[in-house]
């Protein structure tokens, strides 16, 4: 399978609480939604949205604070705002009960939307999502121990550590102009404060609100995990595929967390094998 297709950068624009949240639509039919996760933005859809639109409408986004969503001072861009903004989205275009792929963060928010708001789903699948807590790697506790110090680190510094964090995500090096389009959204005095801004919100009590309510998704649930994931083990994924109860794990061999570059294809298998038998 070429996986060659790349989807627009997104352009519609939705204000929430003051903020702007850029978004994207492609294709006719059915509408499923894709969330990205941290700390990465809709660009990880690029080589995936595309195909999917050839069989549903494909709705995607930049969460607050990341990609080419809004990113200022004194933002909100935890968790605990993510599933709100999620939810006001939802209506903003008159989703009832949409297929919903949602990757780490992005599973995160997925999963508040439905448990702590009420929105239904018509499926969700779920990529590496940051669903059982502890979370975070030794190198973001320290920022998050320290977000002030990482903040005013030289930009030549802060973006060699935003390189080696990256490419610890993929099973293999990331290709330069791949690598650029994860590095952009968080260089510049703009984009370094944001990075280590999202990264100080982050709080496992945003999984502990959510924790033991995974017997509640009042949806067919599928689950894909890398199987060489350094960031989430794949320990994680068999433990949330069991406290759902009805959810089918898929183990991608050969990936680590950003499965979208190691394995889009395994992504695009999933989803389109699993759709026709959610509804």
């Amino acid at each position: 399978m070429q996986l060659m297709s790349h989807i627009p950068a997104p352009a519609g624009v939705f204000k929430f609480q003051g903020q702007e949240i850029r978004f994207g639509v492609l294709g006719t039919g059915a509408p499923l939604v894709l969330l990205h996760g941290t700390p990465f933005s809709s660009v990880v859809w690029r080589r995936i949205g595309s195909w999917l639109a050839e069989h549903r409408q494909v709705f995607y986004y930049d969460l607050p604070g990341y990609g080419y969503s809004e990113k200022k001072e004194g933002q909100d861009v935890s968790l605990g705002i993510q599933n709100k903004v999620f939810a006001a989205l939802l209506q903003h275009w008159g989703l009832d009960r949409p297929d919903i792929v949602a990757h780490d963060f992005g599973g995160t928010t997925a999963l508040r939307t439905h448990l702590l708001d009420g929105r239904d789903y018509r499926s969700l699948t779920l990529i590496d999502p940051v669903a059982i807590g502890p979370s975070g790697s030794p190198f973001v506790q320290a920022a998050k121990n320290h977000p002030e110090v990482f903040t005013e680190l030289p930009a030549y510094i802060h973006e060699a550590i935003l390189r080696a964090y990256i490419n610890g995500a993929a099973f293999h090096p990331l290709p330069e102009d791949v690598m650029q389009l994860y590095l952009q959204p968080w260089l510049g005095e703009t984009g370094q404060a944001a990075f280590y801004r999202q990264i100080a919100q982050m709080s496992d009590q945003y999984t502990d609100e959510i924790e033991n309510r995974f017997s509640e998704i009042r949806c067919p649930v599928t689950i894909l995990w890398d199987e060489d994931d350094q960031w989430i083990p794949l320990d994680r994924g068999k433990e949330l595929s069991k406290r759902i109860g009805n959810a089918h794990l898929h183990v991608v061999p050969q990936a680590k967390h950003l499965v979208q570059e190691d394995a889009p294809e395994a992504i695009i298998a999933t989803v389109l094998g699993f759709l026709p038998t959610a509804g």
